[in-house]
């Protein structure tokens, strides 16, 4: 095959923790460049990949060739083009165990080809042909068509790199969603673990597809996106995330969280969300990532679309699947407002700018990030929440603009700016463009409440019974420290910083967390003793009355026959 290149992954000696790989290059340039990415697409931050990657060799005719760094991934390789094969060879550290990263060890491998895989100078968009050496007894699990040899083919490098591995000695539950094959493939840390999922949840598979059903109906389509898909879950002890490809998922949880309802359905939320982005994000694509640059970050400013929308949805089609009730979804979506207006950096950065700052601030919070940032998961799925019963009041729906973008730019590979996504909007409803670009760019919250109260709801805060500093306090090496300092907060005026330690307050000692509420006088300056780079000092704390510590979504009373009937169309996803 012409312009192959051929990748092999070593895993037989998972003790060590390497993957040894073997990439072989059927026609080198006299001068080879090849580099290794430093991201992986669905996670927004430059990565290092290289810094696991040792032992780098070029060999041609048997020869070892002359290699040449020039920049911390990128190697050149002078070659004879008329020599035959160009083989590299190097090994990869795997010990990171998240969606993004590669682990290897004696009970499993998981591989997120990004961190692996050299890109070949000239070879992006040739076939790559993928063999991986298992220890015995293991499979592995590959979204990709499988050869009659047993490798598999990838056509271009990236659809190499959007294809995650699972390797172990696991087994593959099929199922079948609308006609097109589905995978399910489950990593279990902790073995005597898959008896008790199997118990506990035995309708799990059925309701997996059951989501699967309701992602398509949400989008209209008669069948998945995906022509044969697979679903990876590591079920850890603790842990939750995921990252979405054009045909796969990989899913991480936390085992302890299974041992309540709540916990269950958020697992399928997280299925949803996953499965979902099989449209929005991976072929209903933003234009900044068509092609994606590896090497380098892009400015993606409707970052909260992609992840935002998604994460509104996420909570309804388990509700839209038979396998919630709407008390559960009113809970679930009351946590997400609670923590969206309780999050006082929503004040501070915008929807936008928390889109395109993605890369510096949503992968790299610190203790101070609450004051200064807000997810564009968050505030995205707020925004979607207040558009899709905006839409409501207009006879359209979220999800009809959602289906509008995926017949025109989606279905056809065509990447979307945000004016394609102002002018779908402003199509369905006039002057709604002009409203959104306003949540797009200003720190004021949109009208959540207004809008809640046309489906019969009201966000009800409750109140602490302490007095409010601003700061959060927990134990590290014995010691009572500020882990937390609210921007404009009583704490901060005090002068406070993460990391001082508590020593008394109002002349009582302090010892733990629950102390400091037990001390504290609201609009009274109180003498605080506390230590910083080993130096005593005493701080005058002048706390404020309670804040809300939470809000909850709770129905109205006696709600209108206007306002039951939006929100039976509203939580089925219907118009009208």
């Amino acid at each position: 095959m012409t312009g192959l290149v051929q990748v092999q992954l070593d895993l037989s000696n998972p003790q060590s923790h390497l993957v040894h790989v073997r990439l072989e290059i059927s026609s080198p340039q006299a001068q080879q460049q090849v580099s290794l990415p430093g991201w992986t697409p669905g996670s927004y931050l430059i990565r290092d990949y290289v810094k696991q990657l040792e032992g780098f060799k070029a060999v041609q005719q048997g020869l070892e060739r002359s290699v040449r760094r020039t920049d911390p991934s990128t190697w050149q390789i002078d070659c004879n083009p008329d020599a035959g094969p160009l083989v590299l060879t190097y090994a990869v550290m795997a010990t990171e165990l998240t969606v993004r990263t590669c682990h290897l060890d004696q009970d499993h491998g998981f591989f997120a080809l990004a961190a692996v895989v050299l890109e070949v100078a000239g070879q992006r968009w040739s076939p790559h042909r993928l063999t991986c050496v298992v220890p015995n007894g293991w499979n592995a699990f590959v979204p990709l068509p499988r050869e009659a040899t047993g490798s598999w083919l990838a056509t271009t490098f990236d659809q190499l790199i959007d294809s995650p591995i699972e390797a172990g000695p696991h087994q593959s539950h099929p199922f079948e969603v609308l006609g097109v094959p589905h995978r399910w493939v489950t990593w279990f840390s902790d073995p005597a673990c898959a008896v008790w999922f199997a118990d506990r949840y035995p309708t799990f598979f059925e309701d997996v597809k059951q989501v699967c059903l309701a992602c398509c109906r949400l989008m209209g389509e008669p069948r998945p996106a995906s022509s044969d898909y697979l679903f990876v879950l590591h079920l850890l002890d603790e842990g939750y995330g995921g990252l979405e490809h054009d045909d796969s998922t990989v899913l991480v949880y936390g085992r302890r969280n299974l041992e309540t309802s709540s916990g269950y359905r958020k697992l399928l939320q997280l299925v949803a969300h996953e499965y979902f982005h099989q449209w929005n994000v991976r072929r209903l694509t933003p234009r900044e990532l068509r092609p994606v640059d590896y090497n380098r970050a892009s400015v993606i400013p409707t970052l909260w679309f992609a992840e935002g929308v998604t994460s509104y949805f996420d909570q309804l089609l388990p509700l839209t699947a038979g396998l919630s009730t709407p008390q559960d979804y009113f809970s679930d979506l009351g946590e997400d407002l609670s923590r969206y207006l309780l999050t006082p950096g929503r004040q501070v950065q915008t929807l936008r700018e928390s889109s395109e700052e993605a890369w510096v601030k949503l992968y790299k919070a610190d203790a101070y990030s609450a004051s200064s940032q807000v997810s564009y998961y968050l505030k995205g799925a707020v925004v979607a929440l207040c558009l899709d019963l905006e839409l409501r009041r207009h006879q359209s729906s979220l999800s009809a603009v959602v289906q509008q973008l995926w017949r025109s730019h989606g279905r056809h590979g065509r990447g979307y700016g945000e004016s394609d996504l102002l002018e779908a909007f402003e199509g369905q409803v006039t002057g709604l463009a002009g409203r959104l670009e306003q949540w797009l760019t200003d720190v004021d919250d949109p009208d959540c409440s207004g809008y809640l109260l046309d489906v019969g709801l009201a966000l009800e805060p409750e109140m602490s019974s302490d007095p409010w500093t601003g700061m959060t306090t927990g134990l590290k090496d014995g010691r009572l420290v500020v882990q937390r300092v609210l921007r404009h907060s009583p704490a901060e005026r005090a002068g406070l910083m993460v990391g001082d330690e508590l020593i008394g307050l109002a002349g009582q000692r302090l010892a733990k967390p629950e102390d400091v509420p037990t001390h504290l006088r609201a609009g009274v300056a109180q003498p605080l003793l506390m230590a910083r780079r080993s130096s005593l000092r005493e701080l005058q704390l002048c706390s404020d009355p309670p804040q809300p510590k939470r809000y909850k979504l709770e129905p109205v009373a006696n709600p209108t026959t206007a306002q039951q009937a939006a929100q039976e169309a509203w939580l089925q996803q219907r118009v009208g």
